[in-house]
């Protein structure tokens, strides 16, 4: 079952923010600060701690935000006087939810509701931030869990989902198909030796930190829908794919994802990139389950929000104006004007 909906009270960079979720691909926009990421990031962690036994969705939310000291209070929207934040994520009829106050410090001084429940189906999910890890993988996460390093455990995470071995049995029809074309991108299949990432092709072994960043992230995927993290059910976070990624390789990125959405995969995806949103808009096909979430400030500095089945169908699109802004200043230089 995948998510439906996310309510967020006096959060971060919202007072507040109610979104219905597509169960295909969810494509957030805005200016930066907007709070695209922090959405994502907090529909990851309640994803996430559905397999954590021993977890909370506060103790996630303080792994994946690190605010300063560790304070879950941190994590409310700043206002003078007291406040009080909640977290709310639906998936059909469950809901998991958080509440607690800026003076809040350890989460599990945070009110929790619904985790029980919300246990009984885990998720299965994966982060893919702007960074790219793969390269910096050997030894990260014997670092990571026994020294104090101040990074967001979505690297962590996302080191680990791509070090999981292969299922087992043959690739079903649409993996393989995604596989082969990931493949034919990068050029090659990913290999690791201990820990240490590879792409094999026909020249050899070329380690990742000798392969273009755009193209690590592509090997990243390849690995993901390898090895089955990526299959039916599951739920993949993609913050700014377009980073470090030529404008050129948009149209195969957006086949492979509208693809796995049409396998079953939910997707959301924080992005500035208008040749990526004009991809999704181009490609999608009749029942593709494809929607557009605009957020902007007002004049009042507050976080608004907008969802639309087109992108022509949001009124506050900076992308869409910047590049129309751009092709009106083309136009009049070449007028003389």
């Amino acid at each position: 079952m995948t998510l439906t909906r996310i309510k967020l009270e006096r959060f971060t960079a919202f007072e507040t923010l109610d979104v219905r979720f597509s169960p295909g691909v969810n494509l957030f926009i805005g200016a930066n600060g907007t709070g695209k990421t922090h959405v994502l990031k907090a529909a990851y962690a309640a994803c996430d701690v559905s397999k954590r036994p021993d977890d909370t969705l506060a103790s996630k939310l303080v792994r994946t935000f690190r605010p300063y000291e560790e304070r879950l209070g941190r994590l409310a929207h700043r206002t003078t006087g007291s406040t009080k934040a909640t977290v709310e994520v639906y998936r059909g009829n469950e809901k998991l939810r958080i509440s607690f106050t800026n003076h809040t410090k350890g989460p599990e001084q945070a009110k929790s509701a619904g985790l029980v429940a919300w246990r009984t189906t885990p998720i299965e999910s994966a982060y893919i931030p702007v960074k790219e890890m793969l390269a910096n993988a050997p030894g990260f996460r014997s670092l990571y869990a026994t020294r104090d390093i101040h990074f967001e455990e979505i690297y962590a995470d996302i080191v680990d989902r791509a070090y999981r071995p292969a299922l087992r049995g043959p690739h079903d029809a649409l993996r393989k198909k995604l596989l082969g074309i990931v493949q034919k991108v990068v050029d090659g299949k990913v290999t690791t030796k201990g820990e240490t990432f590879f792409l094999k092709n026909k020249g050899g072994d070329l380690e990742f930190t000798l392969l273009a960043e755009g193209m690590r992230k592509l090997a990243l995927l390849w690995l993901l829908i390898q090895n089955g993290t990526l299959l039916e059910g599951s739920v993949l976070f993609w913050d700014e794919p377009e980073a470090n990624l030529n404008p050129k390789v948009m149209r195969v990125l957006v086949e492979i994802l509208l693809e796995l959405q049409r396998g079953g995969v939910q997707i959301f995806i924080a992005t500035h990139d208008y040749v990526l949103l004009k991809e999704f808009d181009l490609q999608r096909k009749p029942g593709d389950a494809v929607t557009f979430h605009g957020l902007h400030r007002d004049e009042g500095g507050v976080v608004r929000h907008q969802s639309a089945g087109a992108l022509e169908g949001l009124d506050q699109n900076a992308i869409r104006d910047t590049f129309s802004d751009l092709y009106d200043r083309e136009i009049r230089r070449s007028l003389g004007s």
